[in-house]
C-alpha cells in the first residue's frame, strides 16, 4: 500500500507517479503507453500550436480512459534583441563554417511560447484532468478559467518561497524540481543557479510549508528513488529521463546512445541551448560554449541560432547541437515500454516501502 494517497485520489490514476511532460521529443504515443502502465500522462504543449495540441488529446482520448495532464511554460515573452541574436550568431560562426551553412541564411524563430489566450481556450474546450505550468503560474485569470474547466492545476518549485507563492496563488499540486531534475529549472521568483537545492533536501522542506500534496521530481528513475521520495513527504513522483529510452520516445538513433552511454557526473546546467538554466547531457556547445555563457540571448531566443547546427549535425549522427535534456540519474533509465516500465518503477517501489515498513 501507498503510504500517502492523496496524488491517486486526486488524479484517479493507478498509481502515484507523474510522467514528465519533455517537450520536443514525445508526443501522444508515451503518454498513452505511460497511462495504459498506471501513471498520469503528460502531454508538453509548449512547442505545440493549437491545433496540433488539440490533435494530440483526440488522439490520447481516443485509445485510453485515463486522466491527461497538459503542461504548458508561462514564462514572460521577451523579445529577440537583434545585437545580442548577430553576436551569438558570431560566437557560433566557426561552426557554421564546419558544417558548410550559411551563417546569413533565413532560420526560423525558436518556438517555445507561453500560456496564451488560446491555449486557454483550448483547455476550457478539451477540459483535461489536471494541467501543469513551468515557470509560475499564469496570471490569475487565466488560472482561474483552467480551474472552472475542471482541470487541477500544478506547478514546479525550485525553492520553498516559490512552492508557498504557487499554494497561495492557486495551485493543488506542487512539483518539488531539485537540482538533479533534467530539463528546464522551473525557477520563476530566483535566477540564482548556485543556491538550487537538492531533491533530498527541498522535498521535505516544501512538504512542511505547504498543505497541498507535493510530487517530487529530480533524480528519481526506480523503485528506490520513489519510496525514498515518499520517506521524506512526498504524495507521488514525476519521472522523466527513466522514460527517454523507451521505444515510445521520439529520441532520435545517436541521442539514444548518448544517454545510454551517460554517467552520474554526465549532465550540466546549461544556458547555451535555449537561454535559460536547463540540465542535460553535456554536448559539443555546451562544453565549448558553456555550459553557461553570457553570451546566450534570452529564453528561448539562443535557440534559433542553434537550429541549422543541430539538423546539420543530426545528418551526420552527430547530438553536437542537439538537446539531451536529462537528470542525474539519467544512467537508471532502461529501454522497455513505457507501459511495462511504469508498472516496473510501482512495483519496485511498493516492495521497498513494505521492507521499510516492515
Amino acid at each position: 500500500m501507498w503510504p500517502d494517497r492523496r496524488i491517486i485520489d486526486l488524479f484517479k490514476t493507478e498509481f502515484p507517479i507523474v510522467l514528465a511532460p519533455m517537450a520536443g521529443i514525445m508526443d501522444a504515443e508515451l503518454v498513452i503507453a505511460a497511462a495504459q502502465g498506471g501513471a498520469l500522462g503528460s502531454l508538453p504543449c509548449a512547442m505545440l500550436s493549437v491545433e496540433k495540441a488539440r490533435e494530440q488529446i483526440n488522439i490520447i482520448r481516443q485509445r485510453v480512459s485515463a486522466p491527461v495532464n497538459m503542461n504548458f511554460f508561462c514564462h514572460t515573452r521577451v523579445d529577440a534583441d537583434p545585437a545580442r541574436e548577430a553576436g551569438w550568431k558570431a560566437r557560433l560562426g566557426p561552426y557554421y563554417k564546419e558544417l558548410g551553412l550559411d551563417p546569413a541564411a533565413p532560420v526560423n524563430a525558436a518556438n517555445r511560447a507561453p500560456f496564451d489566450e488560446a491555449m486557454c481556450a483550448l483547455v476550457e474546450e478539451l477540459k483535461p484532468e489536471v494541467v501543469s505550468f513551468h515557470f509560475g503560474l499564469p496570471d490569475p485569470a487565466m488560472v482561474k478559467r483552467v480551474k472552472a474547466a475542471g482541470s487541477l492545476v500544478m506547478s514546479s518549485a525550485t525553492i520553498v518561497r516559490e512552492a508557498i507563492w504557487l499554494e497561495e496563488n492557486g495551485a493543488d499540486v506542487i512539483i518539488a524540481q531539485g537540482a538533479e531534475a533534467g530539463g528546464h529549472r522551473g525557477m520563476f521568483l530566483t535566477d540564482n543557479i548556485a543556491e538550487q537545492p537538492g531533491t533530498f533536501a527541498l522535498v521535505p522542506q516544501v512538504v512542511d510549508a505547504v498543505k497541498v500534496p507535493v510530487i517530487a521530481a529530480g533524480g528519481i528513475a526506480d523503485g528506490r528513488g520513489i519510496a525514498a521520495a515518499f520517506a521524506l513527504g512526498a504524495s507521488g513522483v514525476q519521472i522523466g529521463s527513466a522514460y527517454l529510452r523507451c521505444p515510445e520516445s521520439k529520441v532520435i538513433a545517436s541521442a539514444r546512445i548518448a544517454l545510454a552511454q551517460a554517467r552520474d557526473d554526465s549532465t550540466v546546467i546549461t544556458n547555451v541551448m535555449t537561454g535559460r538554466p536547463a540540465r542535460g547531457v553535456a554536448n559539443r556547445v555546451m562544453r565549448e560554449v558553456g555550459p553557461i555563457s553570457p553570451d546566450a540571448p534570452a529564453f528561448p531566443h539562443s535557440a534559433t541560432a542553434l537550429g541549422p547546427l543541430k539538423a546539420a549535425a543530426e545528418k551526420l549522427g552527430k547530438v553536437d547541437f542537439t538537446n539531451l535534456w536529462a537528470g542525474q540519474a539519467v544512467r537508471l533509465g532502461r529501454e522497455m515500454p513505457a507501459a511495462e516500465l511504469t508498472r516496473a518503477l510501482a512495483g519496485s517501489a511498493l516492495a521497498r516501502l513494505s521492507q521499510i515498513a516492515g
